[in-house]
């Protein structure tokens, strides 16, 4: 199933065809030797892999791998097909993954293309491409997969707004720049949330790692008291938050899904790997599980290629709901499966960093998987989402 072309998007360079570039792209992770950045970042402190996974965001930027699926007035401009290319490109080449810049690359750009002022976008796109990175400030203590129930309060006091409120679980926080921020600016429910742009150096904002289960500080909590934010912050209108988050968030669902299933592709090899080195009388069974694994990614590959030709067509966007319930359960139980075919080895060593594939570590790489099941909407409420939007089931529990 070829993949569709991104509305207002041209098939990219003319005469460029996917084999050409498929070359370049691996020509050129020779030269930059991806695979070693991936070890030297592995093998940093934070400070140092936050730096080494700026100067490689840069340059992939220089050669237009960072943002492919922007706009081509802002640097993008490529097809579904080049945008798949480039990320299995870089995955099959062991290039790091640019965790630091994901929000970024895609919440906020999405969030800017399709909400933003031309002011926001021809502040704020720029600044990414040169590597501003940026979190999101959706969660909070009493409010995760119930995001409809979040306190933080927004006031408005003439020309600014006043920020008093506590976030928590913002991947890379303490890395960032800048945050998409979800706030309270009238009644109770989804139809009280406004969306804002902001700057985390503003006095009143606090950042403070959280460390998780491996031992790293991936997340953070975020404390606002008396921040004030200029007007121009807000993301299209006052108590349309809720709206515009759930639009970047469908898109980028489906965006980043086109490198996540190239990232299986990637998986089922490490996993085959596993198999190939257990002692004969032991392959059978593994060998079945190996199989069942390889028509799960093939289907999922092709769930990805239907959805995203459904959203060109102006389907709902909850469809890409789908795709990371689909995704977040198949990495669960691949790395589960795979931690057990290593066995011991799977848990010795020094861990690094966790992220699906990317650290060659299946205990790691194990511990990522859960977090899939529940950044971004849970998998329950996701599930939600898929039964009540695109089935038409009664809706479930109260708003």
């Amino acid at each position: 199933m070829s993949l569709p072309e991104r509305n207002g998007q041209g098939p990219g360079r003319p005469g460029h065809g996917p084999a050409d570039l498929a070359e370049e792209v691996r020509t050129w992770c020779r030269s930059e030797d991806a695979a070693g950045w991936r070890e030297r970042m592995s093998a940093s402190n934070p400070a140092e892999r936050a730096e080494l996974q700026r100067e490689w965001f840069l340059r992939l930027a220089g050669q237009g791998y960072a943002f492919p699926h922007w706009p081509a007035a802002w640097g993008g401009g490529r097809s579904r097909a080049d945008q798949l290319t480039i990320a299995r490109e870089l995955i099959r080449a062991g290039a790091p993954r640019l965790d630091l810049h994901f929000v970024a690359l895609y919440h906020a750009a999405a969030t800017l293309i399709t909400a933003g002022s031309d002011e926001q976008r021809t502040e704020y796109l720029p600044a990414i491409r040169a590597g501003q990175r940026w979190c999101q400030g959706f969660s909070e203590p009493g409010a995760g997969s119930d995001l409809a129930s979040l306190r933080t309060r927004a006031e408005r006091r003439g020309d600014h707004y006043v920020l008093n409120g506590h976030k928590t679980w913002s991947s890379g926080a303490t890395q960032a720049e800048m945050c998409l921020l979800l706030a309270r600016t009238g009644g109770p429910g989804r139809a009280g949330i406004s969306y804002f742009l902001l700057d985390l150096s503003a006095p009143g904002v606090s950042v403070r790692p959280i460390r998780n289960a491996s031992g790293h500080e991936e997340f953070a909590d975020i404390f606002l008291t008396d921040v004030v934010i200029p007007v121009t912050a807000l993301v299209g209108a006052e108590n349309e938050g809720w709206r515009t988050a759930n639009a970047t968030l469908g898109e980028e669902r489906g965006l980043t899904m086109l490198e996540r299933s190239e990232e299986m592709v990637a998986g089922l090899r490490y996993l085959t790997l596993e198999v190939a080195a257990l002692p004969p009388g032991e392959r059978t069974a593994a060998l079945e599980t190996l199989g069942c694994y390889a028509e799960r990614v093939e289907s999922f590959r092709l769930l990805v290629a239907r959805v995203l030709d459904a959203s060109i067509d102006g389907t709902d966007t909850a469809a890409a709901s789908i795709l990371k319930l689909v995704y977040s359960e198949l990495l669960q139980d691949m790395s589960k499966d795979g931690l057990a075919l290593a066995g011991l080895a799977g848990h010795e060593g020094e861990h690094g960093r966790s992220g699906a594939w990317q650290t060659g570590h299946w205990f790691d790489d194990y511990l990522s998987s859960w977090e899939w099941t529940i950044g971004g909407g849970s998998n329950d409420v996701l599930r939600n989402v898929v039964g009540e939007r695109i089935l038409g089931l009664p809706r479930g529990g109260s708003r």
